[in-house]
Order: structure tokens, then sequence, then C-alpha cells
């Protein structure tokens, strides 16, 4: 298929069409093939009309359009009759014959023209961009196309040309993607269409209405308006021509302003020195169990600290249960307001 692209690829450029408005005019020649010597005035004539309309080359610009190359360039190219398509389609399928797809998809080219026109509408920027993700497409259907099937070619391909175009159009439409599921991507091109109908009758195209007549939800057709009626900015684009400041500048942090992070930070040192104090009264299996069950962020199971000490897993749990007691009321005894200490730290 790189072979193809490549031919595509010629034809957009068109590299071939120039040489052909070159090429030279025998309609005048004799037809035994000697010419007839000019004359000295006939020379002069000519050099003279030579000079003028050099002269006028200069002073007038030089039309291209690539567009114009294009269509001239694939009409030299003769449509297929069915029966011609059917042999080259069969040829290619089970020989591979490279030459039966290059007829194939040459044929064709006028028809991703028509296609893409038809979507220029939504893309307004340059008819070429469409025509060459069509011809993509194009390229894909000849390497898919079943001729036992009974379809013809141009209609299987145009399926595959609008595919490829209306995922060019989607992935191009905005700087973020608006058209990431089959759902969103069947809304935008049916909504502008739905709305302009019922304005031309002279109806209010309310979301409401529209999402009835859609069988859609009512929030995807406000969204989907929304995206197509909003602009985006670049967060990295200055805010002015000749300012240094960017968009991005102006984004809120997520970082904790700096009188909350100075709050953390004390309530954070008030609760530990009162935990470590809190430490120092306790003793024997308390200690153990503050320590490795607590204050640690990879605690031991009830079983390792019973077995530790020779008691069950459940004599574990109710020592644990009543040093968290005892832990509570000594805080709420130690710190005045321990609700507003805990308010104050972001995490504990």
């Amino acid at each position: 298929m790189f072979y193809y692209l490549q031919i595509v690829n010629e034809l957009l450029r068109g590299a071939a069409g120039f040489n052909s408005r070159f090429e030279r005019d025998d309609r005048f020649m004799p037809k035994n093939g000697k010419t007839k010597k000019p004359s000295a005035a006939a020379d002069a004539r000519k050099n003279e009309e030579a000079s003028s309309a050099s002269v006028q080359e200069k002073h007038q610009p030089v039309s291209f359009d690539p567009f114009r190359l294009y269509l001239d360039e694939i009409k030299r190219y003769p449509l297929l009759s069915r029966e011609d398509e059917m042999d080259l389609a069969i040829r290619y399928r089970e020989k591979g014959d490279i030459d039966s797809g290059y007829k194939l998809i040459t044929a064709n080219l006028r028809l991703v023209v028509k296609i893409a026109m038809d979507f220029q509408r939504y893309w307004m920027q340059n008819l070429m961009d469409l025509i060459q993700e069509g011809n993509v497409g194009l390229m894909q259907a000849v390497k898919k196309f079943d001729p036992y099937r009974g379809y013809k070619f141009s209609y299987y391909a145009s399926f595959w040309i609008k595919a490829y175009i209306i995922k060019f159009i989607m992935d191009n439409w905005k700087l973020v993607k608006i058209g990431t599921t089959q759902a969103q991507r069947k809304l935008f091109f049916n909504l502008r269409k739905e709305k302009e109908r019922l304005e031309a009758q002279g109806i209010e195209a309310s979301p409401k209405l529209l999402s009835r007549r859609l069988d859609v939800k009512e929030s995807e057709i406000i969204e989907m308006d929304q995206r197509l009626n909003s602009w985006e900015i670049s967060l990295d684009s200055p805010l002015k021509e000749d300012s240094e400041d960017t968009h991005k500048s102006f984004l809120p942090s997520d970082d904790l302003p700096v009188d909350d992070q100075i709050a953390d930070q004390e309530a954070k040192s008030i609760l530990h020195d009162k935990l470590m104090l809190f430490r120092e009264q306790l003793k024997g299996k308390e200690s153990v169990i503050f320590d490795k069950r607590l204050l640690t962020e990879e605690p031991m199971t009830l079983q390792e600290i019973g077995d530790k000490f020779g008691i069950s897993r459940e004599r574990v749990r109710q020592i644990e249960s009543r040093l968290k007691k005892k832990l509570k009321a000594y805080l709420e005894e130690e710190i005045a307001d321990i609700d507003l200490l805990q308010e104050s730290m972001v995490e504990i």
C-alpha cells in the first residue's frame, strides 16, 4: 500500500501535471515532416511578439491553484466499467497484482473529490486536506474489498473514504478532541443539520426539542453545542502581542496558601509533642501496641503481637481498644480545642 501512497502524493503535488502543458504541439507540422523556412519579416514579427509577451509575463502574477492542477491530472485516468472493476479487484485480491490496485485507485480519485466537497462545510481551511485523507481511505478500501460479495467497489469505497475524512475533521476540529466516541461523532454532524432544519421552519431549536428529535440526552446537546461554539486558547500563548505573561501564569495554583502551610506545620508539631508525652506514660504491651500498631505506616498484625507476648489476638485487640480510649481522653484534656487543631492539619 506504500506504493499507492507514493502515487497519490505525486498526484497531489501536481508533479506530472506540469509536463503536459509543455509537450510539443504537432498540429501545425507538415505531413512530410518538413518545415517551411520563415521569411525575414516573419522572424522580426515573431521576435517582437515574443518580446512583448515576456514584458507582460513579468508584470502579471502567475496563477497557481493546486486543486485545479489536481483535477486536471486525475481527469487523465479513465473510469472503469463494472466488468473491468470486478476483474481488477479479483486480480488484486487473488494475485496481489499491484497494477490492478493502481488502476482501481486512480479510476476512483474523482469519487474522493466528490465526497470531500460534501464535507467542505465542516472544514473550510483547505479542501486538499480532506482529499488527501479520503485517498488514504480509498487505498484502504482497495486492500479490504471482497469482489465476491456482489457490491460495487465505488459503493464500498465510499464508506472508507467518509470514515477517514470524518476522523480527520474530528481530530483537527479543535485543540481538544470533541468526538471521541461514535455517539459524539454522530451528534457532531447531525446537531448542526437539525438546528438549521428547525430554524428554516421558523422553530426555535431548543436543547429539549433537539434532544427529542435526535434521541440523545439534553445534557449532551448542551455540551456539544458549547464545544462547537466556544473558542480555545493555548495556555502558553501570551496575553498580548507585546506581553511576556502567558495565560498559564494566571491559573490558580494547586499549592496550599502560605498561611495554611504554617498552620499545618504548627498543628502537627503540637500533636507530635503531645503524643511523645503520652508515649512516656506507657509500659509493656501498651507501648509496643502504640509503636507497632498506631504510629507506624506498616502495622503489625494482632496475631504477630499476640505471639510475641504469648497471648491471643483477641486479648491484643482489647488492649488496643483500651489504649485508643485512653489516648483520646488524654488529647482532649491536654489540647483545649482539638477540633480546631484537626481542621488546621492537611493530613494527620
